[in-house]
């Protein structure tokens, strides 16, 4: 069975949808090529939103719509991901500390921990931890790893060890 074209006065058969609400759903009209033209061609999402409304639409569109959450959200993704990594068991034998530069400040068990999931020894200077996050990054990329889950995991635990450690010695010592 075919359908006619939705479009007044037409008996064509109606082949391409065209949308009957704004609001994503999935009802549709379906309508003659000559039609979806027309239609296609006066079709303006926007035409009966004020500009504010413009804007939070737009706003939304940059996430999908989806529903986010800050970054110091109980649930927020990130910081479980950061307190289930300090709450694994620390690798002792990343405790060597290098002479003298520990003196200037005490780390946290944070700090501690994002030292062990970098891999480089507690008080290591700073030009020395940020080339060890650029090869770490290099390494578990998920570009490097076509497109691993693994590795994307990895990735963002050493992402978060990095941006503690970058937060403990932008407000402790001069880098």
């Amino acid at each position: 069975m075919k359908n006619i074209c939705a479009w007044e006065n037409c008996y064509k058969i109606g082949e391409y949808k065209a949308p009957t609400e704004k609001d994503n759903s999935k009802k549709y009209k379906l309508l003659c090529l000559a039609h979806i033209k027309e239609f296609n061609k006066n079709w303006n999402y926007f035409s009966d939103m004020n500009e504010q409304q413009i804007f939070n639409f737009l706003k939304s569109d940059m996430t999908w719509h989806k529903p986010t959450q800050g970054f110091s959200s109980s649930d927020n993704f990130f910081k479980i991901l950061w307190n289930n990594a300090l709450n694994d068991e620390i690798n002792s034998s990343y405790f060597k500390i290098e002479n003298g530069h520990l003196n200037k400040f005490k780390f946290d068990s944070n700090d501690i921990k994002a030292f062990s999931v970098l891999g480089i020894s507690v008080g290591l200077k700073w030009k020395k931890v940020q080339e060890k996050f650029k090869k770490l990054v290099k390494k578990f990329h998920p570009d490097m790893n076509a497109g691993n889950k693994k590795y994307e995991d990895k990735l963002k635990v050493i992402t978060l060890a990095y941006t503690q450690l970058k937060n403990t010695y932008r407000t402790k010592i001069d880098t």
